[in-house]
């Protein structure tokens, strides 16, 4: 979303600063860069997601590092990881930066935004624009209208927290988003941008998937724009169909077994590179070795865990 989509983003959540960008001459973004300040840092874990050099309409160069934080649990040093990384970038680039942070955490009162350091009259402050998604919560009926495609992005994360533990309204809210993709005048490959985006946060079990799917069929035979239904299936059910296709091209029961298994094994590899990011062998070779049961049971635990360690739990 922040590759294809990075103007609407700021001026969807930073419209001040994507006011003031000359958006004629392009953006680049920085990823290399990223992973060498990353790499310098001692800790383990690191959040920043896109550092992104842009131009300013005065013609000044500047970068923007671009963090989204999705985590369940209160962090003390939050502030600290984002100057960490703020004067890591200006030691080694020496180029007008600013840090933008999205909280997408389910904790009203949790609102870092700044860090602060002072000893003997030495003061040293840092302080960064946040975003809070739950504060947009009151403004639903709005994020569902807006044509930035980020306003329908914060709907559906919104959607995705109210319904976890509620299928049927989960399955409700999933095919009016949906629905809104067809009403917005976009190209197919933005509304299967979207819906890719929206599949994801909000997984239904096979039941309701099924049925979700007859109903965005029926939507498009009406529409007359076969965009969702005719294209490869997204998410977690393309895995597990692939996997039996190749079980069944083997052509004994061992065969589709195997397949599934490797179906499941492949979307799930996937998944967790999206949410965390390269994976360590550990992963990888538990991956490798697992039966398909174990294989459900973590992609089951991944919905809901913030860390590796989490999915893999026992």
């Amino acid at each position: 979303m922040l590759e294809r989509y990075f103007p609407a983003f700021l001026a969807w959540f930073f419209p001040h600063i994507a006011a003031d960008i000359d958006w004629n001459r392009g953006y680049v973004f920085l990823d290399k860069e990223l992973q060498k300040i990353a790499r310098r840092a001692k800790e383990k874990r690191r959040y920043a997601d896109k550092l992104v050099k842009v131009w300013r309409r005065d013609g000044e160069e500047t970068w923007v590092l671009v963090h989204i934080e999705i985590q369940a649990g209160f962090e003390t040093d939050f502030a600290e990881r984002m100057f960490v990384y703020y004067y890591r970038l200006f030691d080694r680039y020496r180029l007008p930066l600013t840090s933008l942070v999205v909280l997408a955490d389910e904790r009203p009162k949790w609102r870092p935004n700044h860090y602060e350091r002072e000893l003997w009259r030495c003061k040293l402050d840092l302080q960064f624009p946040v975003v809070k998604l739950l504060d947009y919560q009151p403004r639903l009926a709005e994020l569902e209208t807006d044509p930035n495609p980020f306003a329908l992005a914060t709907a559906a994360h919104l959607l995705a927290q109210t319904t976890r533990h509620d299928p049927q309204q989960r399955f409700a809210g999933k095919l009016a988003l949906t629905r809104r993709l067809y009403q917005r005048g976009w190209t197919k490959q933005e509304v299967l941008d979207l819906y890719e985006f929206i599949d994801w946060l909000l997984a239904l079990p096979d039941a309701l998937e099924d049925a979700f799917l007859d109903e965005i069929h029926e939507l498009e035979e009406n529409e007359k724009m076969r965009y969702i239904s005719s294209a490869e299936r997204i998410g977690m059910r393309r895995g597990e169909e692939l996997g039996l296709q190749k079980g069944l091209q083997q052509g004994e029961q061992r065969g589709l077994q195997k397949g599934e298994q490797l179906g499941t094994a492949t979307t799930l590899h996937r998944l967790l590179r999206r949410r965390f990011g390269p994976l360590p062998d550990w992963v990888e070779i538990k991956l490798q070795e697992a039966p398909s049961p174990q294989l459900e049971q973590w992609t089951d635990q991944l919905l809901d865990a913030d860390t590796l360690e989490l999915v893999f739990r026992e």
